[in-house]
């Protein structure tokens, strides 16, 4: 005689608690099913060839009921929800009563498969609460208790009549090699499950506390933009001021360095916009429609700009292009890191676009000194840099973050011709327009 359960696995996508309890009730599924297997088996093999005279129906009547609540149990795991404790509880209960019920219907406690009561606690104490694993010791210990008054004796055939304790001994034998199987085979895969969910868990919290940086920062960059927005107009209007005075407008080299400092004015009002736009701030602006290449072909050139030309080099290698929706956060992240790349390889930088199947995979090159193994390690962490600014590293930590958000994914390695490489992939159809196919 045996008892609880498992099937296969559940959602990846389900929160680590719901994952780990609906693993655990699969757990207890198969289990149950292997002990119908083996009560099925024990019951052919004690009333045929061992010829000792059963009551076969309330022990197959019993079978049935694990039968039902295997299939209940099914039924609750395609529901798709979490599985609650108290659920988990009531299944491991309705075993300990199906195994009572047996034992009392063939011998009772001088039945030796009365230890697999040891079998239930143990999985009690692994997948519940305390008070739920308590209430399994002392369901167990009733069971234990109603088997001691009147139960069902099992009549031995003469084989067996002269020698019982020997046919005992060899039936708590065959017990303790199946109590052994299935708590190290079962007991394992329950540790595994909830080392999974731990491990699920730690990292659904570093990622709230990840999330909670970038809101930190947005606030931040958002009030920062408010009070940078003043004194750039204000320098704006003083570098034409200057530009058209009598005095300054004969000189050829003041007025290209009063051109490339309008530049570099309007350049910071851009950005200041597009933190506000990316902060929600811009009134009146619409997502912008693009295709894939022209997105890609604006980044290169505006990474272009103010830089030696033959610097940037760009392979478009995506093939059929795709309209899509253009967002802020994604053109600067990814526009920082073209601007990382330039600053540790000002003299070239390569950026590839690719697309593997529905994903548009983008490689930004370098030929600076390369990402040291412990910034490899730490990849995609705050602060990671190897600049030595205060502050420094948020770039590729932002792009982990906002790619995370359009379900895709950054890596970085080091090129064995030298620099670096920071791959991204982004699905097509986080970003692909409505009515377009990825």
């Amino acid at each position: 005689m045996s008892e609880p359960a498992i099937l296969p696995t559940t959602p990846a996508e389900a929160p680590a608690e719901a994952n780990a309890g609906r693993r655990n009730m699969a757990l207890l599924i198969q289990l149950r099913w292997l002990a119908v297997g083996g009560q099925l088996a024990t019951i052919g093999i004690v009333s045929g060839p061992m010829g000792i005279a059963i009551s076969r129906a309330p022990l197959l009547a019993a079978i049935a009921v694990l039968i039902a609540i295997n299939v209940a149990s099914l039924a609750l795991l395609r529901r798709g929800r979490a599985v609650t404790n108290a659920e988990l509880t009531a299944v491991l209960l309705f075993d300990v009563a199906a195994l009572g019920w047996q034992l009392h219907h063939s011998g009772g406690l001088a039945n030796p498969f009365a230890s697999l009561f040891l079998l239930q606690v143990v999985i009690g104490a692994i997948l519940l609460t305390p008070a739920s694993s308590w209430a399994i010791v002392v369901a167990a210990l009733a069971a234990v208790g109603v088997l001691a008054v009147e139960p069902t004796p099992l009549i031995l055939p003469p084989p067996y009549a002269a020698d019982p304790m020997g046919l005992y001994l060899k039936g708590s034998l065959v017990c303790f090699l199946l109590i052994a199987v299935l708590l190290v085979a079962f007991v394992t895969r329950i540790s595994r499950n909830l080392r999974d969910r731990d491990a699920a868990l730690a990292a659904s919290r570093q990622r709230a506390a990840e999330e909670d940086h970038i809101v930190r920062m947005g606030l931040l960059a958002s009030g920062a933009a408010h009070e940078l927005g003043t004194p750039l107009s204000t320098l704006s209007v003083l570098i034409g001021d200057w530009q058209g005075a009598p005095e300054l407008a004969r000189t050829k080299e003041l007025q290209d360095d009063l051109a490339d400092m309008d530049a570099a004015v309007r350049r910071c009002k851009t950005i200041v916009s597009g933190i506000l736009m990316s902060a929600g701030e811009a009134r009146g602006e619409a997502p912008q429609l693009t295709t894939m290449r022209a997105f890609l072909t604006a980044l290169v050139e505006e990474s272009r700009g103010g830089r030696t030309p033959g610097t940037v080099e760009f392979n478009d290698l995506f093939g059929a292009d795709v309209a899509i929706v253009s967002d802020p956060a994604l053109r600067q992240v990814i526009g920082n890191v073209m601007d990382n790349a330039s600053e540790v390889s000002p003299d070239w930088i390569g950026v590839t676009a690719t697309r593997d199947g529905a994903m548009a995979v983008i490689e930004i090159s370098d030929r600076g000194p390369g990402f040291s193994a412990e910034m490899i390690t730490r990849f995609g962490q705050p602060y990671s840099s190897t600049k030595g600014r205060p502050g420094g590293g948020l770039g590729l930590f932002l792009l982990v973050n906002v790619l995370r958000k359009f379900g895709g994914s950054a890596s970085v390695a080091n090129r064995d011709a030298g620099g670096a490489v920071v791959r991204i992939m982004l699905p097509l159809s986080a970003v692909v327009a409505e009515g377009e196919k990825a």
